[in-house]
């Protein structure tokens, strides 16, 4: 990587010359915009933006996208925005560090102006010495009128949002997205000691809690963006199924596994929406298995848990537990079997009227049926889902079956419980159905001939008017449909044609 040339560390802070400064700015061809188009998103952000609006009538709101945070000294992670900014203005994948969205209160409505910071002229010393926004450093940054046309929304310069802040401060009641960033939150708590007003943590809580629960539904763009991440994932599943050979002759496979998805993830959208879990083996039954360093044997299975993130950031999230040579066990099978039909049990509840639980009771019931069935169980099946006296099968499944899905992986998280696990599905509203079933290699109330085995299977579901879509069915669910659709791959790969 190479060193910045002006930084706040004295060893490292060479000085440019007047004639580099007289010479750098000369020789350049004019900036064209002719390319510059809207985002897909910007024909939905208004309608989103109308929606908060009507809840915080009168309130100046403030969604900043957040700042870089720090990965090693002066390097930092990419750039990833708060989802609620990105949401409200469709700016994805890296953009744009440090910029606000202030929603500022005229009438009964809002009007949206988006704060950032624009490119800086050739002469100027940031466009060459900064490393943080310089053009020489990370590239042509738009100008105010640009951000205007790709976004929608007014644009003005983040060293005016101080200035506009502070405007009526006394008088206009400011809620911000606190967790967003650290500096424009002080900003805020600072006006607001200023003007004597109190009870920041709880306005402001409320608007994140909306931010959240607004999200519930997904617009036309946020479905078509989740059917899009799926068919992506899709392929790169199919993907490290045809490099399976290769991992295994690596050794360290998991990560060979996890850098053939990632480096698909990476070419098709921005990113893995989360930490790739590809685990074999015992390591399966570690639910956030994400050390990803372990070998792949013919006989294991791979449970491999991953999502493409779409520049939108709008990502996949599926699972499916494979077998690394091709072909399940019968033990294997009898576990895996097991987990389909709960999963099947529980995309059956998963209905428009049905509560968000009823998918983990329908689920978590076939779970225990066969956990009794196999005699791991102290209880029958129904003392163990007795849910103030049982509980015993959660040994072997710990977690819930499903989690909304859309921007963020586990998406719309600081919902109200009453909207959320208790919440009923609604047309538009995305989930994932994923139970599991977990037998590690130390526990000893398993039978000899199942300890290791770890299943997990997982399908994006969209709540239909009628029902439900599986996102994700491209990739096949079944013991038999799995078999199939890898002898081909695996083949393929082990032709040195």
């Amino acid at each position: 990587m190479n060193d910045q040339e002006q930084t706040d560390q004295p060893n490292r802070t060479p000085r440019f010359s007047d004639a580099f400064k007289a010479f750098i700015p000369t020789g350049w061809a004019d900036y064209d915009s002719s390319s510059i188009t809207p985002l897909p998103a910007s024909e939905f952000t208004p309608a989103r933006r109308v929606r908060v609006s009507e809840l915080f009538t009168g309130d100046r709101l403030v969604i900043p996208a957040g700042p870089l945070k720090v990965r090693a000294n002066d390097t930092d992670f990419r750039f990833r925005p708060h989802s609620a900014f990105a949401w409200l203005t469709g700016l994805g994948a890296d953009r744009e560090p440090d910029a606000v969205l202030v929603l500022e209160p005229v009438g009964d409505g809002h009007e949206p102006t988006l704060y950032f910071k624009p490119r800086a002229p050739r002469d100027s010393e940031e466009f060459y010495a900064d490393a943080r926004y310089g053009e020489m450093w990370v590239g042509q940054r738009e100008s105010l009128t640009e951000m205007g046309t790709i976004t929608g929304l007014p644009t003005a310069p983040i060293d005016d949002l101080a200035h506009a802040l502070e405007k009526n401060a006394d008088t206009v009641t400011i809620r911000v997205l606190r967790e967003a960033d650290p500096a424009i939150t002080a900003l805020v708590d600072e006006l607001r000691a200023r003007a004597d007003r109190n009870g920041a943590a709880e306005i402001d809580e409320e608007l994140l809690v909306a931010l959240s629960e607004l999200r519930l539904i997904k617009d036309e763009f946020e479905r078509d963006q989740l059917r899009r991440a799926c068919a992506e994932t899709a392929t790169g599943f199919t993907a490290v199924v045809g490099d399976l050979p290769d991992a295994v002759r690596r050794g360290r496979g998991e990560r060979w596994v996890e850098g053939v998805f990632g480096l698909h993830a990476r070419h098709a959208g921005n990113d893995v929406g989360y930490g790739t879990i590809a685990a074999a083996g015992d390591h399966a039954n570690t639910l956030h298995w994400i050390r990803n360093d372990g070998d792949l044997r013919p006989g294991d299975l791979l449970l491999l848990d991953a999502g493409v993130e779409l520049d939108s950031l709008y990502t996949a999230d599926v699972t499916r537990t494979l077998p690394v040579g091709g072909t399940f066990s019968a033990a294997q099978r009898q576990v895996y079997d097991a987990v389909l039909e709960a999963q099947q049990a529980g995309i059956d509840a998963a209905r428009p009227g049905a509560k968000f639980s009823d998918v983990h009771a329908a689920s978590i019931a076939v779970v225990a049926k066969y956990l009794a069935e196999w005699g791991l169980l102290p209880v029958s099946a129904e003392e163990s889902l007795d849910p103030h006296t049982g509980g015993q099968h959660r040994r072997w499944m710990v977690h819930g079956t499903s989690h909304h899905l859309g921007i963020d992986v586990h998406d719309c998280a600081q919902a109200r419980n009453e909207n959320y696990r208790e919440g009923v599905l609604e047309p538009g509203m995305i989930i994932t159905v994923e139970p599991g079933i977990y037998l590690r290699a130390n526990d000893l109330l398993v039978p000899p001939e199942l300890r290791g085995i770890g299943v997990r299977i997982e399908d994006d579901i969209l709540i239909t008017a009628d029902g439900n879509e599986n996102l994700s069915a491209a990739l096949p669910r079944s013991a038999e449909e799995v078999e199939a659709w890898m002898a081909p791959l695996l083949a393929q790969s082990k032709d040195p044609a």
